[in-house]
């Protein structure tokens, strides 16, 4: 029987032997492929989520909405989706309106996703962030989902791989990669226009804590790497300070991205701001090992499913409630054309 191994590194330091590399997330792969109603009246059949990162809110909601309202309750990590937050101080009407991502066709990458943002041209420090519609999950069951969004759960997901995990056949991860134990490196694939400001990426880790790396400036024409290497990071075995802790029961440690920030001085430019991102890499030291052992002590036990359980339903509670803010505003908003626009007669 296997049985996990865990090798706990502090300071950051850790050993060469057992590093690995992953794609964290590749926005290629968000691209909308699959059509999901938004409400009844709903029959133009454009491609608007993403099949594979399907998420249903709907059993969160509440017992106050119709069968039918909550049948719709459903979003994913579609390029289109993804958010634009400006600081406070950039947020005007005219910012928010003009901030927004899009699918961009790309000669050598298919689809990437492309993100637009609009800074305020008075000299102050400014700053975005591009975040996704929700905090990408670590535990959601794998699952199919048919054609109209339907998520149909397959097995327990809790004990195993997860839909936004990274898989052993090495395709990239929809935004989660578990077994992390010490960062050696970071590297994004962006598309710079000679613009001066300064990109970060966020990583969150199994303890909710959110990490800002700055990866550099964006300061260059066409794709280029931008990369981070951990200054901490030690590659002598015999250097490392290395502590034992009790094998069972520790769940996986694991990253998730949390998106970008995009970073104006007050002496560059501003105004509208572009660029385009393919994927975030990721190279990582090994947290658990798997060896050979004679007792398996969580079919005995099932601690960690217990514990990884709950953690999933908070994950789950925790998206619901913001999805369903963001739903109740979308039915009262008002979709009659403004008086005097052209199309308003035909309407």
């Amino acid at each position: 029987m296997k049985q996990m191994l865990i090798l706990v590194v502090i300071s950051m330091l850790a050993g060469p032997l057992f590093a690995e590399e992953a794609v964290l997330i590749d926005f290629s792969k968000l691209k909308a492929d699959i059509h999901v109603r938004v409400g009844d009246s709903d029959t133009s059949g454009k491609l608007n989520q993403n099949r594979q990162t399907m998420m249903d809110y709907g059993h969160v909601a509440g017992g106050s909405f119709t069968t039918q309202q909550k049948a719709v309750m459903k979003t994913s990590l579609a390029i289109e989706n993804w958010e634009i937050v400006l600081s406070s101080s950039s947020r005007t009407v005219q910012s928010i309106t003009l901030s927004f991502t899009r699918e961009a066709p790309s000669k050598q990458f298919d689809t990437v996703m492309g993100v637009r943002v609009n800074f305020p041209t008075e000299p102050f420090n400014s700053h975005a962030f591009i975040r996704p519609p929700f905090e990408i999950p670590a535990f959601e069951p794998s699952a199919t989902i048919s054609d109209d969004g339907t998520i149909s759960p397959a097995g327990d997901g809790i004990i195993g791989k997860s839909r936004f995990e990274s898989q052993e056949d090495g395709q990239p991860a929809y935004g989660v990669v578990k077994n992390v134990g010490v960062l050696k490196s970071v590297a994004v694939n962006v598309y710079g226009l000679n613009f001066p400001h300064g990109l970060t990426a966020l990583l969150i880790d199994s303890t909710g804590n959110e990490r800002n790396i700055f990866m550099g400036y964006l300061l260059f024409d066409g794709w280029g790497e931008l990369i981070w290497n951990n200054p901490a990071y030690v590659t002598e075995v015999r250097n490392r300070d290395i502590r034992l802790y009790p094998l069972y029961p520790t769940s996986t440690p694991f990253i998730k991205f949390g998106g970008f920030i995009v970073h104006r001085d007050a002496a560059k430019a501003g105004g509208d701001f572009v660029c385009y991102f393919k994927d975030v890499k990721v190279i990582y030291d090994l947290a658990v090992l798997d060896t050979d052992r004679d007792i398996d002590d969580e079919s005995i036990w099932n601690i960690i499913y217990d514990r990884e359980t709950a953690r999933k339903v908070w994950e789950m509670e925790k998206f619901g409630q913001n999805q369903v803010l963001r739903y109740l505003e979308s039915q009262k908003q008002a979709t009659e054309l403004p008086f005097g626009h052209p199309d308003r007669e035909q309407q």
